[in-house]
């Protein structure tokens, strides 16, 4: 659980997607559910799709027959996200505190991504910790900014910096910005896609609402002839864990996709509906 900051009225805490008494009902729920699912089970149903070797998300995932990944530029958000580093395909989902994640039905990969050892990078953090990773990468420093949920304005990590753009101040910012931003805030800061057959890389699954919401992130995309697309999701959840590539679980054949369709879209942890997809702005 986040700790309750003064800037934060108790009317703006209901709606986090983070809170101690929901946390642990869902988490006990989730770690009680299917505890003896074994790895292979879990694996198996995407094994066709899934190349265990490899250690990128573009490498280990490959498409089905008839998908090719959609083109992306170099340097961009998409490239960047497809290229993701994966952890050995038998890691564990760590929490914050080190402790492991059962895989109950949930995840394939884990993204090699260190986290905080404090329960903030939850869901909308990670979202926001992939879009600021990036953008650090890129040295686009003054591009760097998300919104707090007490006034809705931007905090800008050139602000924040004071002309120390080290990683270890990054990493600093990432801590403030986690502990004043939620699911509510980024879903105000993005801006909704009209229509789920126009999603790209690096695109949004956001649902706020009380007492809590959740958000993904799409991290590649294929399409077919047909223009039929087809695309990965990426999450962490609560509490504080890292970040993971979720397995489809109404689709064997297909998963680790998910279809882009104009139908409710049913992750291990969450559904959402196609309105729920956004994007992050252009700066």
């Amino acid at each position: 659980m986040k700790p309750i900051v003064l800037l934060l009225s108790v009317s703006f805490l209901l709606v986090y997607c983070k809170g101690q008494t929901e946390t642990s009902e869902m988490e006990q729920s989730s770690e009680t559910k299917n505890e003896n699912v074994s790895e292979q089970q879990l694996n198996s149903e995407a094994k066709s799709l899934i190349d265990s070797t490899q250690k990128t998300i573009e490498k280990r995932f490959t498409t089905p027959n008839g998908f090719t990944r959609i083109e992306v530029e170099k340097n961009s958000f998409g490239a960047y996200l497809r290229n993701l580093p994966l952890k050995d395909i038998h890691s564990k989902v760590l929490y914050y505190n080190g402790a492991e994640k059962p895989n109950n039905h949930v995840y394939c990969s884990v993204i090699d991504m260190k986290i905080s050892a404090k329960d903030l990078q939850q869901c909308a953090d990670a979202v926001m910790r992939l879009r600021g990773e990036y953008l650090f990468h890129e040295s686009k420093f003054e591009q760097i900014h998300f919104d707090f949920l007490s006034d809705g304005e931007p905090r800008y990590f050139k602000d924040f910096a004071n002309g120390t753009y080290s990683y270890e101040r990054f990493l600093e910012y990432l801590d403030w910005i986690f502990n004043y931003a939620n699911t509510t805030s980024l879903s105000n800061e993005l801006q909704s896609v009209n229509s789920i057959e126009d999603i790209q890389i690096g695109d949004v699954f956001v649902e706020k609402k009380q007492p809590f919401g959740h958000a993904v992130t799409v991290v590649d995309v294929a399409e077919n002839n047909e223009g039929k697309k087809i695309f990965l999701l990426a999450q962490s959840y609560m509490p504080a864990q890292e970040t993971q590539i979720l397995i489809n679980p109404t689709n064997s054949e297909l998963s680790p996709w998910f279809e882009a369709k104009n139908a409710t879209i049913q992750t291990p942890e969450w559904s959402f509906e196609p309105s729920h997809l956004k994007r992050f702005p252009k700066d």
